[in-house]
């Protein structure tokens, strides 16, 4: 069954016996794989408290059951990507949806912090090796033209909305049920999509090469030691030093990645690829955009659950609109992108999630769902649904067929690991105005407070309602005011960056070989 994987051969044998339906099949199975890794980078944080009194954590330890999988998942997924290339893509996708399944079962069964880190960080393995092999395929099964633009409107959309999605499943698993079926719901879908996997999707053509494991050991200690030095200036400052000797360390390790690239014969990061301007501004336009997006989902959660007192449930309800909005942005953008190209939904997407989140900058704990919130988080939504659409194209355009996990991955690994610092980044920001809001409102509390909430203040160091609100809310919004700008530097990058027409489109498709401007 294996023939060459060009973007252009025709689907698989089952989905031409079965037509439209096939593909449908295929896409299911493509788009349920990535819907499952992306949901689970958020469907622990509503179950965060439960996990925290039932595993015994410490709070900073507790940062590391969503970090532990972002970490290894952003890190490995170029490595995950070029294992397609040189293993065959189903082959490395079953594998990794599989791998995935049992760290999860692993999670679930977790008895005390330790086990559940090492699951969640096999969790990232598993992801990194199945989400950019499941892009890659999109390219090997679905023709060039509309059949693929909308396949990629579809992945778009999964990989936007899926993050939504997964607060609402992680609300109503940890109410309905306890915090382990957050991982327990990974077990039965990874089952069904590795065993439809054979049937609607064909292998592609192995091509041989070898695994550039230096490169990809490199890029994850460098990424987790920059992570660690913001996450250790909101806790300890800037001039502590360890955030310094972190910072440092994670100087030298990126500088010896790229000497590793640079040397190997068979990167999985071929840097020749950021030659082309439009491919290394849609790496850009991504690293910002996924730095707001992670932004928006954490404080956004903390803010309806801590100030707003919403329930588990609730809170995973709030944000269901989120994924509708994308869908719709994506398919807007799906549906018009050969007429008008990929750079004005490029500048107009992040303009719009740029007022999103300036618009978010104005929460205060007056505010409220209906009246402060969705509003601008529907803004949001829309822009970034618009994004992921292009994004996703422009990353695969004129690239040679052996490269394309490499291409998918590396726009994968942008995207977590924008994520990532980018959170890392805010919780800085918050961590600064929380210190200085809480500067001022000690004073006040401590005026009006009985003998014994000056006690218990004292003993705890923590602030009692409504005071403990007013500093999370400054923190809260301050964090938004980064977040704005990462979005408004995306938007600068797609107008100054991106060159591209609606009439080079059919080029872009077309994989790149021979092309004017191919790499």
């Amino acid at each position: 069954m294996s023939s060459s994987p060009q973007p252009t051969s025709a689907p698989p044998a089952a989905a031409r016996e079965r037509g439209g339906g096939g593909n449908a099949m295929a896409l299911l199975v493509i788009a349920s794989c990535q819907l499952m890794v992306v949901l689970d980078i958020t469907i622990v944080n509503i179950a965060l408290p439960h996990i925290q009194s039932a595993l015994d954590f410490s709070t900073t330890g507790l940062a590391w059951v969503v970090n532990a999988y972002t970490l290894t998942f952003g890190g490995l997924l170029l490595l995950g990507g070029r294992a397609g290339d040189i293993l065959g893509r189903r082959r490395v996708f079953i594998f990794g949806v599989l791998l995935f399944v049992l760290a999860s079962l692993l999670g679930g069964l977790a008895q005390n912090a330790g086990q559940l880190l090492a699951a969640r960080s096999l969790q990232g393995v598993g992801g990194a090796i199945a989400s950019p092999t499941s892009l890659a395929l999109i390219s090997t099964t679905f023709r060039e033209g509309p059949e693929r633009n909308r396949a990629f409107g579809v992945f778009a959309a999964v990989s936007a909305g899926g993050g939504a999605i997964g607060l609402l499943a992680g609300g109503m698993l940890v109410e309905w049920l306890n915090w382990r079926w957050v991982l327990f719901v990974n077990v039965p879908i990874g089952i069904l999509i590795a065993l439809g996997t054979p049937r609607f999707i064909r292998e592609s053509e192995r091509h041989p090469g070898r695994f550039d494991i230096a490169g990809a050991l490199t890029s994850t200690i460098g990424m987790v030691l920059l992570v660690y030095g913001f996450i250790r200036a909101a806790q300890e400052g800037w001039r502590d030093p360890l955030t310094l000797g972190s910072f440092g360390a994670a100087v030298v390790v990126l500088a010896v990645f790229v000497l590793v690239e640079r040397r190997s014969r068979q990167p999985i990061t071929p840097l020749h690829m950021f030659a082309d301007r439009n491919r290394a501004g849609t790496y850009g336009i991504m690293l910002c955009l996924a730095a707001a997006m992670f932004g928006m989902f954490f404080f956004l959660t903390l803010f309806v659950q801590n100030v707003l007192d919403f329930s588990p449930l609730r809170a995973g309800l709030a944000f269901l609109p989120v994924s509708a909005v994308i869908a719709v942005g994506a398919g807007l953008a799906s549906r018009f992108l050969p007429r008008f190209g990929p750079k004005p939904f490029m500048v107009v997407g992040a303009l719009l999630a740029a007022a999103g989140l300036a618009w978010l900058t104005l929460t205060d704990v007056h505010s409220t769902y209906a009246g402060s919130i969705l509003g601008p988080m529907l803004v949001f939504s829309f822009g970034m649904g618009m994004e992921f659409v292009s994004l996703t194209l422009m990353a695969l355009s004129n690239v040679e067929v052996r490269e394309t996990g490499a291409a998918s991955g590396l726009l994968n690994a942008t995207q977590q690991v924008g994520g990532s610092l980018g959170l890392s980044i805010l919780v800085t920001m918050f961590g600064t105005a929380s210190r200085d809001e809480a500067a001022r409102q000690i004073p006040a509390f401590l005026e009006q407070a009985s003998p014994a909430e000056q006690l218990r203040f004292r003993r705890t160091g923590q602030l009692p309602d409504p005071w403990a609100d007013e500093v999370l809310t400054a923190g809260v919004s301050n964090a938004f005011v980064m977040a704005a700008i990462f979005t408004a530097l995306a938007a600068v990058v797609a107008l100054v960056v991106i060159q591209v027409r609606p009439s080079d489109l059919e080029r872009l498709q077309g994989g790149g070989q021979g092309a004017p401007g191919a790499v």
